[in-house]
């Protein structure tokens, strides 16, 4: 006999505390205090915002919510909590949360599916005390809360075959509680320009590019008719370097990370600055030796956790 599969669509919260084993090894009496303390901070703020706990498995949790809003918000509030937490008490744990807004399947009082395991994916990725979010929930909520965005690119989640878009939010440590409330009667403007989807930046960067390439064919022809020793690739230069940084995202994906790209484009700058103002000496090796021991070490620090 078979049973009829249920499906909801719904948005899900997860959760987890980063560093917990280590926490356990060195003081597993205070990790665990911590751990339910931080485990009642969530429980507060999950009811207040008409969500519900799901599953708590060992030092994590997953909660689903009726809104999306109600979710984000839930986890800006949650992280700001935390954050006192971390600077009163000693041990306190810091959460990664993870937000995704899709379809799961329904086992009794638990949730299963993709839409769970986009949302767990999620917050594995993020960073100790930071909140990322799918494409679908900023697709929800970027016009609809005080907060700032930033477009992280397309990641492809462990064990997903496709890359989705992950966007992390900017908490405004500094802003009171009053600063996350969904304004009623205007649109929210975030901290800083947040590219709503690859195909907008896109064509933002195709606008941005024949803008600046009109510009420097303008400085061309004024060095060429003023006879003087050729400067114009120096502006070239400094636009071609910024209008690559803003492309930036659309090459950032899996291990490649944002500040990677970023960092090669610099160098990539640097090397043909070395090249223009030749000497015989090849210095750009430096800086770009710097960049290199200085990834590897973040990802031996990170791997080390």
């Amino acid at each position: 006999m078979t049973t009829e599969v249920q499906r909801k669509l719904t948005t899900i919260l997860a959760a987890d505390a980063a560093g917990f084993s280590r926490a356990m090894d060195l003081d597993e009496v205070s990790t665990i205090g911590a751990l339910r303390a931080a485990r009642q901070v969530f429980a507060r703020f999950i009811e207040r915002h008409r969500g519900r706990i799901v599953n708590t498995a060992g030092d994590g949790l997953i909660a689903e919510f009726p809104s999306v809003v109600e979710a984000v918000q839930c986890a800006i509030e949650v992280q700001n909590e935390l954050l006192i937490d971390t600077r009163d008490q000693a041990g306190a744990l810091r959460f990664r949360i993870g937000i995704h807004l899709g379809d799961v399947m329904i086992d009794g009082s638990d949730l299963l599916g993709e839409g769970v395991n986009l949302a767990s994916r999620l917050e594995s990725m993020a960073e100790p005390g930071g909140v990322l979010i799918s494409r679908q929930v900023y697709d929800q909520v970027q016009k609809k809360l005080s907060v700032g965005f930033e477009y992280l690119g397309e990641k492809r989640p462990k064990n997903f075959v496709d890359d989705v878009s992950v966007y992390r939010i900017s908490l405004g440590r500094n802003k009171p509680p009053s600063a996350f409330k969904q304004r009623k009667d205007e649109v929210a403007r975030p901290s800083k320009p947040v590219p709503r989807a690859p195909s907008d930046l896109r064509e933002r960067l195709s606008r941005d590019g024949r803008l600046l390439a009109a510009l420097w064919s303008v400085l061309l022809l004024i060095d060429i008719a003023s006879g003087s020793p050729f400067w114009a690739h120096w502006p070239g230069l400094v636009m071609a370097v910024f209008l690559a940084m803003k492309a930036a995202p659309l090459f950032a994906s899996g291990w490649l990370r944002l500040s990677v790209v970023r960092a090669g484009i610099f160098v990539a700058g640097l090397l043909l600055v070395n090249l223009f103002s030749w000497s015989g000496y090849l210095w750009v090796i430096w800086p770009a030796a710097v960049l290199l021991v200085l990834e590897l070490l973040r990802r031996l620090i990170s791997g080390s956790r």
